[in-house]
């Protein structure tokens, strides 16, 4: 496709001029009397210790912060539309009670789902009652998330087992070899526990070295599944594996699976009606009769959307509350929750492509921007494709190949923003990958248009591509 000039042209930003010589050597730390200093400003202006009282005055509309946090965990009768799950993971872990080794567990299923949730209330459960029975059991637990090689995982769960021993970690987190932290693990676990289980959330995240010839969450399942019949550990380790990805226990090794062998327990997606079960169940998070009716359906109806996901749900109900307060509204409306939905998929997204390359940002700008042509919000590849190549091409990038461009697509499907499906429309058409976004595609191109060079790229004329490219595939 030949090149628009238009596209290829942007704006120079002038300079600012510098500041003047009083205003650059203003401490930052002057307090009020920077604030009221020079002629236009008013003397009266109230300082940040009376705006705080102020605030502080203001009434409240949330009083259990706690209960909209979706990472706190819950009483059993505030665990909704689970009760298979519960079931199965009380029933594998309650061996521990009578000081015997758990089986290992692999629990699936997409984002908020409960996995964690429920992982967490029975390991609190049985050691409560480990407790009373003098028992020592520990529930050591790592989010996998951020940490980058298996010596960072080894060392995280040594610092957290020494936290729930009330100890120190003496080894550091660099410039030691992993077997040192090995070392230092089974020596906190023997030195402090009978009974431990394992609980690595988000495990498929953890990839390691790419030169290494499996991922590290294999070698991590390895070794802590063996380390009971090596003897390094004297303890009954149970090893609790949570993922979003249904297929991880593809990627495990052969003999990490052999000797893993967990019992798998599967978590769907939560459905509107439990949903609005689950926000019910923590309404008492705020004040009474504040939330208007029309709040609790309405959240739930959002998260719906978009997976099924309860941690979505309780945060903009959290969201909701606060955009309430901080307008100093007596209640929470349907009103705070639409803009609490669209506070939350615009953070979602910037979380994502606050790190990534130009590059990325191109491919994932050009599928978004054909999704929010199309009824259905979907993209397929091909067409994706070649609006990307008109965006590299108009803010002069080198132009990956298609398969590049698929490739790094993918990627991004780890963040949960983006999934595909492979598809075919006939003989004639061959196949192609189909994109559909968890979040509104029009939040994605709103948010990467805060990048000056994609903003530089008229978005009427990608609009215009994306429709001249849909109408030659009808």
């Amino acid at each position: 496709m030949g090149r628009n000039p238009r596209w290829g042209t942007t704006s120079r930003t002038q300079p600012r001029e510098s500041p003047p010589e009083s205003a650059r050597s203003e401490s930052p730390t002057s307090g009020r009397s920077a604030r009221t200093s020079g002629a236009d400003c008013d003397d009266s202006s109230p300082s940040i210790e009376e705006l705080l009282l102020e605030f502080d005055e203001q009434a409240s509309l949330i009083r259990k912060r706690s209960l909209l946090d979706p990472n706190h965990v819950v009483e059993e009768d505030r665990i909704v539309g689970r009760d298979e799950q519960l079931t199965e993971v009380t029933k594998k872990l309650r061996v521990a009670l009578g000081d015997n080794r758990p089986p290992n567990l692999f629990l699936y299923g997409p984002s908020g789902t409960g996995k964690s949730l429920i992982t967490k209330a029975v390991c609190e459960n049985i050691a409560a009652l480990c407790k009373s029975r003098d028992i020592r059991f520990g529930t050591i637990e790592i989010n996998c998330q951020d940490l980058d090689t298996l010596g960072v995982a080894v060392y995280e769960l040594a610092k957290q087992a020494a936290t729930v021993a009330n100890e120190e970690v003496q080894v550091p987190k660099h410039g030691v070899a992993t077997k040192e932290k090995w070392n230092e693990l089974y020596r906190i676990v023997n030195d402090n526990f009978d009974s431990v289980v394992f609980v690595l959330d988000e495990l498929d995240m953890l990839i390691g070295r790419r030169d290494k010839q499996e991922p590290a969450f294999s070698r991590l399942l390895y070794q802590l599944s063996r380390a009971g019949v090596t003897k390094d550990l004297q303890a009954y380790v149970s090893v609790v594996a949570i993922s979003n990805d249904t297929k991880m226990m593809d990627s495990v090794g052969s003999r990490a699976l052999s000797s893993f062998l967990p019992e798998d327990i599967h978590f769907d997606d939560y459905d509107a009606t439990q949903l609005q079960s689950i926000l019910q169940r923590r309404r008492d998070a705020f004040c009474e009769e504040v939330v208007d009716t029309e709040v609790i359906p309405l959240a739930a109806a959002f998260a719906a959307q978009t997976h099924g996901d309860a941690r979505q749900a309780i945060d903009l109900m959290r969201v909701a509350g606060e955009l309430a307060e901080r307008n100093n509204d007596e209640r929470v409306r349907e009103e705070h929750v639409r803009q609490a939905q669209d506070k939350v998929e615009k953070n979602k997204v910037l979380e994502v492509v606050r790190g990534i390359s130009t590059q990325k940002k191109l491919c994932l700008y050009a599928t978004a921007a054909v999704a929010s042509r199309t009824p259905n919000e979907t993209a397929r590849s091909t067409i994706g494709y070649r609006t990307y190549q008109a965006l590299a091409s108009a803010i002069d990038v080198v132009q990956y190949h298609q398969e590049t461009y698929v490739n790094k697509m993918k990627e991004l499907t780890t963040y949960s923003l983006v999934d595909f499906e492979r598809r075919s429309h006939g003989p004639s058409s061959g196949m192609f990958l189909e994109f559909r976004f968890g979040d509104r595609p029009q939040t994605i191109l709103e948010t990467l248009r805060e990048d000056s060079r994609i903003q530089s790229v008229p978005q009427k004329e990608v609009e215009d591509l994306v429709d001249s490219h849909l109408r030659q595939v009808q």
